[in-house]
């Protein structure tokens, strides 16, 4: 029954660049100089947006993933975990691909010029390099050569591309924020039940004091 849902899950996540895909090549006319059209008047604005939206909400999904299953007691979550936060790297990729391809046509100099004095970009690409060792360790084999506490610890690198996500999106509008604040606030809660988590760990873990007069164990 999972493998089903994994499949149609995967082939839903897969709905946002057949919409740009068709918009750009299928709903227009032969002519090449109209492709793009079915997109608007501004069509690498209209894949920047829709790549770099959908890169933060998998984000996003990929850190509910937890805290969701633990308050639902819906443990089948976690085999989701991974396919999240590989379209996440999935669509970073293609946020900055248009980025370099559409926007800059490969010019390195003016992308160097960018990410040295717009903060918005440099502060995303620093998010979509934090993505990279996650995404390359996300496989079983990875875990047993790092060893899962370490593992763990890299793959907390997560949270800081969540935030430079944020962060990033904020920056880039500048003037309208609500959209961007309300992907903040989801990360904030999502990171505030991990820093409760977190907290209620230490403190259980937290060596009780004896009872007054009460004999040591081992004299």
């Amino acid at each position: 029954m999972i493998r089903y849902i994994k499949v149609a899950v995967f082939l839903l996540a897969l709905v946002p660049v057949a919409f740009l895909l068709w918009g750009f090549f299928g709903a227009t006319p032969r002519d090449m100089t109209t492709w793009g059209a079915g997109l608007g008047a501004n069509p690498i604005e209209k894949i920047t947006h829709v790549t770099g939206d959908w890169t933060l909400w998998f984000l996003l999904t990929t850190l509910a993933i937890t805290p969701l299953r633990k308050l639902l007691h819906l443990t089948a979550l976690i085999k989701f975990r991974r396919m999240f936060g590989l379209f996440a790297f999935f669509y970073g990729c293609l946020h900055l691909l248009t980025y370099i391809g559409l926007d800059k046509f490969f010019n390195v100099h003016e992308m160097l010029a960018d990410v040295l004095k717009r903060k918005f970009i440099t502060i995303g690409l620093t998010g979509f390099i934090l993505m990279v060792p996650l995404a390359v360790t996300s496989t079983a084999g990875w875990i047993r050569r790092l060893g899962g506490k370490r593992w763990q610890a890299l793959h907390r690198l997560i949270y800081f591309s969540a935030i430079a996500g944020v962060i990033h999106y904020v920056w880039l509008v500048k003037a309208d924020t609500r959209e961007p604040l309300k992907d903040g606030a989801v990360l904030l809660v999502l990171l505030a039940y991990r820093a409760w988590i977190w907290l209620a760990t230490i403190f259980t873990k937290r060596p009780r004091p004896a009872a007054v007069g009460a004999r040591p164990a081992i004299e």
